[in-house]
């Protein structure tokens, strides 16, 4: 487990899932994440990492935050207020995103799902929810559309796995009405009903996106309906080989599939074009909050040449670099290790560090300082781990 996961005892004020009592039948133990209580682990950390590699793992991410942009200028408003070109998506199209200041650090990292023209989300991170719903405050002045903060209506359930289709596709209390799930493309979003015993349907949203490397959907189901939605999908996905996973799974899952966390490889203080996120930024829209910050870094090719970018590093061995751990370049100290853990699908340290350019390049060797002790490392490209399609 890394320190991606905190471990300090909740403060009073911390929020819980609508799936809590749920998570603590199961035995789950919990950690204060962003403002909220929520599973860390059921069984085993490694347990549950390789049963998502392996089959399939269920996740509760209804702390993520959930904002919808309704009306006739939704897509152009979110043009100006993220970083990437929110207008050319087509309906039920996701899309990763960002959202900057105005000096292009990053305050937060979105997916985006477009219901209609008239009608798209934004999911932040639930440590940003506050952030992201002032950004996109601040922003609206201008444009027609109607700002609506569905998070506490909303709860989120993903299914991670190779198994993560046939699980669904066996959920008969679970339809999809605009198309066959097996046709659902990678970030894509499907539509649907949620029956649960006794009630009346319940409309869901399918989405074919995730954040452990593994194919997978998370469905938004409204709050109310959460936990019965949750052991419909355990009890069906049990011959399927299901397992309830925690946040350690999730941040040991999506190190090995070299996915930045906020508050690791993201923050204010980091440009995108340092994460690997370049792609990410339409520099030829008019105009985007951070644009004339990101704009004249990239007209002055010397202004951001020291600045540190993300690599992957690679060691051998059982002992793995930790989030705050130095990386040395011969006597040079030259980075610092954001996220790192022994990879329990592929048996050796990984790490991820914002190193100095000039030691940024795959194959160079570096060494990490685990307490004390230096312990070479390569620099690998990103993703560590990729899933056999």
């Amino acid at each position: 487990m890394t320190s991606a996961v905190p471990t300090e005892s909740p403060s009073p004020e911390v929020r819980r899932s609508p799936l809590h009592a749920a998570h603590e039948a199961l035995g789950a133990s919990f950690t204060d994440f962003g403002g909220w209580l929520m599973p860390v682990r059921y069984t085993s950390d490694l347990a549950e990492h390789h049963a998502v590699r392996s089959a399939a793992g269920i996740f509760d991410i209804s702390h993520m935050g959930e904002f919808f942009v309704e009306g006739p200028e939704a897509g152009r408003f979110l043009d100006v207020a993220l970083a990437g070109r929110i207008s050319a998506l087509v309906d039920d199209q996701a899309k990763y995103s960002l959202v900057l200041d105005e000096n292009g650090g990053i305050v937060d990292d979105v997916i985006v799902y477009r219901f209609s023209a008239e009608k798209i989300m934004v999911v932040a991170n639930a440590g940003n929810r506050d952030a992201v719903a002032t950004a996109l405050h601040e922003r609206v002045g201008g444009f027609d559309v109607r700002l609506v903060d569905a998070s506490d209506d909303l709860a989120l359930i993903a299914v991670q796995g190779p198994a993560s289709q046939a699980i669904l596709a066996a959920t008969a209390q679970l339809t999809v009405t605009s198309g066959d799930l097996e046709q659902l493309k990678y970030y894509r979003l499907g539509h649907g009903e949620f029956h649960a015993e006794g009630g009346a349907p319940v409309a869901v949203q399918i989405a074919r996106t995730g954040y452990t490397g593994e194919d997978g959907f998370e469905i938004y189901v409204p709050a109310a309906s959460a936990v019965s939605l949750w052991h419909t999908l355990l009890s069906v996905g049990s011959e399927h080989g299901i397992v309830p996973a925690g946040l350690a799974a999730r941040d040991t899952l999506r190190l090995e599939a070299g996915m930045p966390l906020y508050g690791h490889e993201l923050s204010r203080d980091i440009r995108p074009a340092q994460a690997g996120l370049a792609r990410v930024v339409v520099l030829d829209k008019p105009k985007f909050v951070g644009r004339t910050a990101l704009a004249a870094s990239s007209d002055d090719a010397s202004s951001d040449d020291a600045a540190p970018v993300l690599v992957g590093l690679t060691s051998t061995g059982r002992r793995a670099g930790r989030a705050g751990y130095a990386v040395y370049s011969g006597d040079d100290l030259v980075g610092e290790v954001t996220s790192g853990a022994l990879s329990p699908t592929l048996g050796h340290p990984i790490a991820m560090a914002y190193v100095a350019p000039a030691v940024a390049a795959p194959g160079t060797e570096l060494a990490l300082d685990v307490r004390g002790t230096r312990i070479p490392a390569t620099v690998t490209a990103l993703p560590f781990y990729r899933r056999k399609k």
